[in-house]
């Protein structure tokens, strides 16, 4: 099998909620997610997603995504596409860095591969290790009355998880958390997500102040040595996620006993290959994750599904069905929530086939 042309389609995922927000002031209300289809001689193809959380979130950007694919994309025509490792050295040959770019064309490669060999890649990423995925709700940041009641609907969806977003000033931070842990129950999971947004004496008092409750930390501060002082001063359960951006940063933390959980993104780290290394990495260690992707619709949902589906549960702390915050379909046979869970496709690859009525013409052609 060879790769004989390569795709992009730009698309816009417009919000249910109107707007997302998160630390320091950020925003998005339309994400803007390139697809992309990795076309061989054999007549299959191959189909990713990718789908920055706007431009200050990590350094990664949408219109970066299809720049990158200028570079990368023509290096690939004529190899396999199913012998991975070749692929993802010949995107690394071709632009250093930028992971980000290289997901799509490696999660479309990994599609083929499953299509060739008619399995869901659910199989091919170790097997169905349960039979459900546990998801988590992010409740964009508001004030402390409107966020605990937006959990209130989201428990009614079947959610038990949710990940407030915090990162703002700190006494609201700390009124937000506590009127959101008042509204749960006890064996509901809440998650304080500061996104960066603290400074360490900032972080120091939140963690102090929330000391009483039942409630995770998550990536209080920017760097990662700020990030390990706040660890070592709280006996709250500790995420990382912006900081872990690939296996040498997980082996440091690993190292440092720098967290109790991460945050893995698909295309953070550069795609399937690179994220399930670091999942078994992270089996082997005893370090729960929750999997899913900087943002998407139902194509990046999909591929956090088969993820997510082929990890032990007790190591899944959870996973997110992006395609149910956003109001548009952009694949058929994608994942849906069924009381806060959800199960990975049973087709071939990712088992989703793109709706191109809605992602129109290419916007990049290779090959």
């Amino acid at each position: 099998m060879k790769i004989t042309a390569i795709r992009a389609f730009q698309v816009d995922l417009p919000l249910k909620e109107g707007r997302y927000s998160w630390s320091n002031g950020n925003f998005v209300e339309v994400f803007d997610a390139t697809v992309v289809a990795v076309e061989t001689d054999s007549g299959l193809t191959g189909y990713a997603e990718c789908c920055p959380l706007g431009s200050t979130y990590l350094p990664s950007y949408a219109r970066g995504v299809r720049a990158g694919l200028e570079e990368v994309a023509p290096r690939l025509i004529g190899l396999d596409p199913t012998n991975l490792g070749l692929v993802n050295r010949a995107m690394d040959a071709a632009l250093n860095g930028h992971p980000y770019v290289k997901a799509p064309l490696d999660i479309a490669c990994w599609d083929l591969l499953g299509k060739a060999a008619g399995m869901p890649l659910v199989q091919l990423l170790g097997g169905v290790a349960q039979q459900e995925v546990k998801l988590y709700r992010a409740i964009s940041q508001e004030d402390p009355e409107t966020m605990a009641a937006r959990i209130g609907g989201y428990k009614a969806e079947g959610y038990t998880k949710f990940q407030l977003k915090v990162g703002g000033d700190a006494d609201e931070d700390i009124a937000r958390i506590r009127a959101c842990r008042d509204i749960l129950d006890d064996s509901d999971i809440l998650v304080a997500d500061a996104n960066t947004g603290w400074t360490r004496h900032e972080a120091a008092r939140v963690v102090d102040a929330v000391a009483d409750l039942d409630v995770y930390i998550e990536q209080p501060c920017p760097s990662y040595e700020e990030c390990l002082s706040i660890r070592r001063r709280t006996a709250k359960p500790f995420v990382m996620d912006e900081n872990i951006t690939g296996l040498d940063v997980l082996v440091r933390g690993l190292a440092d006993d720098a967290m109790d959980v991460i945050n893995l993104k698909i295309s953070k780290v550069g795609g399937l290959s690179k994220a399930r290394t670091m999942r078994d990495l992270c089996v082997a260690h005893g370090i729960p994750m929750t999997i899913e992707d900087t943002w998407g619709g139902d194509i990046v949902t999909a591929t956090i599904a088969h993820l997510a589906q082929s990890t032990p549960e007790e190591f899944t702390f959870s996973a997110t069905d992006f395609n149910s915050y956003g109001t548009k379909t952009i694949a058929r046979n994608a994942p849906k929530r069924v009381n806060g869970a959800m199960k990975a496709p049973t087709g071939p690859g990712l088992g989703i086939e793109p709706d191109f009525e809605v992602l129109g013409a290419a916007v990049l052609s290779f090959g």
